[in-house]
């Protein structure tokens, strides 16, 4: 089935992939591009978006965009760059601003008659983001809404005979904080763009299993699970589409959390997966053991996988490809428009298989967003288990191990994350939470307990809220509930005598510590 398809040019803003899933959110499939490498625009693309940037117009080397074969032919949109861009590329006049507008704006709108503007109350809230201002729009084009501070808050350009539309956003429809902004997106795409929207999750799983059906044939596909939603969505799908001749490695590297290893397998076995369980927690210890650095840490347990992998990978003989669980986000980053991103942290499974395994590669979910996986995850009826389950990191808790990696010391983290779980599902606060966790801090401090002098372990809890992990702030957890937490892993976990709660946002900090 050839679905209707909207491709947003990336000019480099934070925003791009959220327009992208904002997109999707109205059943509509979109692609992202740079703004240097657009693609043959075929039949299928239905409209095109211009992203915001953190370059001014104005700046010597600010993204340059080619538009002039499909304005005109096809819908297009500005948003806040590319309505800067388009005014500026058309004879109209942007200048640094006074004042840079940032936040939140109260939008007039000037022509209600404008289908754009179907189903939005007048003065409405608009997230504003730019430090450069449309002071005149191009001849040709028309103001349809303003702000206190933003006399061409949104212009459009006016219609002659058959040409496509064209509108520019100098705010962020995509963000929450624009109280309208799908509603915006939805007119637009919908109303104006006469987009379909088509792209749903049954519809993917449909198109998913034949296509894979063709992709493999009769070949066997060997895939690595972790427990997360990702691999098991991703093998799901092929085992709908091969059956037995999909095999699953879960891999025990003795840093997962309590008893994940057992339910989670017992968890796979009931979806009717063919999964090989691994125990290889002595290998991981061994790789780790006097490793303190958060780096060295991470490339042991990236390579205690790959090492792992491929020596039971050996064992099954004729495997002609590896299943992975890659999904849209990666696939953006190794395009993106900044080139290689400065390296963070490295990740247990990035940097690729070693080159001697020939093995083809499929990835079912390479065209979605996280929480489309989820939506994917529920048609298909997976338990939730898999899909409730917040996002735990690859290396699992030896990057929530500060220092030196002991099977103690996992222990005793095991224990207390146990512990700050199972309250936050009991008190019904999980499902509030993006991600959380225990960490254990390479230092010990003094108290009391029973009378007596302790000089004993601290650990921190930490959690999240957020709808991506791109950003991320500090859950407001309620302090009674820290305090049972606390309590309990005190009195509950020997070796620990002091919990402290991280409430750092991302950026600058991270949501791990390593």
């Amino acid at each position: 089935m050839s679905h209707d398809k909207v491709i947003i040019l990336d000019c480099g803003s934070q925003y791009t992939q959220l327009i992208a899933r904002r997109v999707r959110e109205l059943n509509i499939f979109c692609e992202i591009y740079p703004f240097n490498k657009i693609p043959t625009l075929g039949e299928d693309v239905k409209a095109v978006i211009m992203s915001g940037s953190p370059f001014s117009v104005r700046d010597e080397n600010a993204p340059t965009i080619e538009y002039g074969p499909f304005i005109g032919k096809i819908p297009l949109l500005g948003v806040c760059y590319g309505a800067q861009y388009l005014a500026s590329r058309e004879g109209g006049r942007v200048e640094r601003s006074e004042q840079r507008e940032y936040g939140k704006a109260i939008l007039k709108i000037e022509d209600l008659e404008d289908p754009l503007f179907y189903n939005i109350s007048q003065n409405s809230q608009v997230w504003m983001s730019h430090g450069d201002s449309v002071l005149a729009i191009p001849e040709g084009f028309k103001n349809i809404a303003t702000t206190e501070e933003n006399e061409y808050a949104l212009f459009k350009k006016e219609q002659i005979a058959d040409e496509a539309p064209v509108y520019a956003f100098q705010f962020h429809p995509e963000v929450t904080h624009t109280a309208n902004g799908l509603q915006l997106l939805s007119n637009f795409l919908l109303k104006i763009a006469g987009v379909k929207a088509d792209w749903t999750p049954n519809a993917f799983i449909e198109e998913s299993i034949e296509n894979l059906k063709t992709q493999i044939g009769s070949e066997k596909v060997l895939m690595a699970l972790s427990g997360g939603v990702d691999s098991t969505v991703g093998a799901t799908l092929l085992h709908r589409a091969i059956g037995e001749n999909l095999i699953c490695f879960f891999i025990d590297n003795g840093l997962l959390r309590k008893n994940e290893y057992n339910e989670v397998l017992e968890g796979y076995k009931e979806l009717g997966l063919n999964v090989v369980g691994i125990d290889a927690r002595d290998h991981f210890y061994d790789a780790l053991a006097g490793k303190e650095d958060p780096e060295d840490k991470r490339k042991a347990i990236g390579k205690g996988f790959i090492d792992v992998f491929e020596e039971e990978a050996h064992k099954l003989g004729d495997i002609s490809w590896l299943g992975q669980g890659t999904i849209y986000p990666d696939v953006i980053e190794s395009v993106s428009v900044h080139g290689p991103s400065v390296t963070i942290k490295s990740h247990h499974n990035v940097g690729g298989l070693p080159e001697h395994l020939k093995h083809k590669i499929v990835e079912p979910l390479r065209m979605l967003f996280k929480d489309e996986v989820r939506r994917v995850g529920l048609a298909l009826g997976l338990s939730p288990i898999f899909i409730q389950r917040q996002p735990f990191p690859g290396p699992g808790l030896g990057i929530r191990i500060l220092g030196e990696i002991t099977p103690q010391k996992v222990a005793m983290l095991q224990d207390a994350d146990d512990i700050f779980i199972k309250l936050l599902k009991k008190e019904n606060l999980y499902n509030e939470v993006w991600q959380a966790g225990v960490i254990l801090l390479p230092v010990r401090s003094v108290g009391v307990m029973g009378d007596e002098r302790t000089y004993e372990n601290v650990v921190a809890l930490r959690a999240v809220s957020s709808t991506d992990g791109m950003t991320a702030e500090w859950s407001r957890l309620p302090y009674e509930f820290l305090a049972t937490v606390s309590s309990d892993i005190i009195n509950k976990v020997r070796g620990i005598n002091r919990v402290v709660y991280d409430i750092s946002t991302k950026p600058p900090a991270t949501i791990e510590w390593e």
